[in-house]
């Protein structure tokens, strides 16, 4: 079984790589707006970890999207996604709303995304890059992704989507994210796909 899982995976690997194409296309960037409520998970999470929230990243061009950077990002995509198995924060902390590194093996969405976040960043990757977002899934539930800001465009690392894609080739709607200038402000997000924006958690 194990095996068998092992070879999926490097066929997914190997699928996302030759999308390369796709990644090298016109970039696409979100269309960000002014300061808006940090989510209240998010702020919590801080409030445990300081550093999660004052990080600083100098204003510059997003990061260089090489090949070799492309395949590290799918790597640690379908790893996580492999790795971590889901389960709600009430079942996992007995809360509704917890945000949380999944180094005990389970986590919701939010958590799948820090891990994400945590691993490209050792990588590499300057925090301002690696943004967490709140989108809203087409049935109206809130959901977070994380955001990777590069040369080529913004993409999406996603635990319900076992695919890197383009933000604008998703089926969400992106309500806010990560400054990219300071880790611990948030900034909205229009998208030009839906002009509501609703504060989720």
């Amino acid at each position: 079984m194990k095996i068998m899982r092992g070879k999926l995976l490097l066929l997914a690997i190997a699928m996302q790589l030759t999308a390369w194409g796709a990644a090298s296309a016109e970039p696409v960037f979100m269309h960000t707006g002014g300061r808006t409520t940090q989510p209240v998970g998010h702020y919590e999470f801080c409030q445990r970890i300081p550093i999660e929230c004052n990080e600083k990243t100098p204003k510059g061009p997003p990061v260089e999207l090489t090949r070799k950077l492309w395949a590290t990002i799918i790597n640690i995509n379908n790893s996580v996604n492999t790795r971590i198995k889901p389960r709600t924060d009430m079942e996992n902390y007995g809360v509704e709303e917890y945000w949380n590194y999944p180094d005990n093996g389970y986590g919701d969405c939010e958590d799948y995304a820090l891990e994400k976040r945590r691993e490209l960043m050792s990588a590499g990757v300057a925090p301002g890059n690696l943004l967490m977002t709140v989108v809203r899934q087409p049935n109206g539930d809130g959901h977070a992704v994380l955001t990777v800001r590069t040369s080529l465009g913004e993409f999406i690392l996603d635990n319900l989507e076992p695919k890197v894609l383009a933000w604008n080739n998703t089926v969400y709607t992106y309500l806010k994210r990560q400054s990219t200038e300071n880790s611990g402000v948030w900034i909205t997000i229009n998208d030009g796909r839906d002009a509501a924006v609703a504060s989720v958690r």
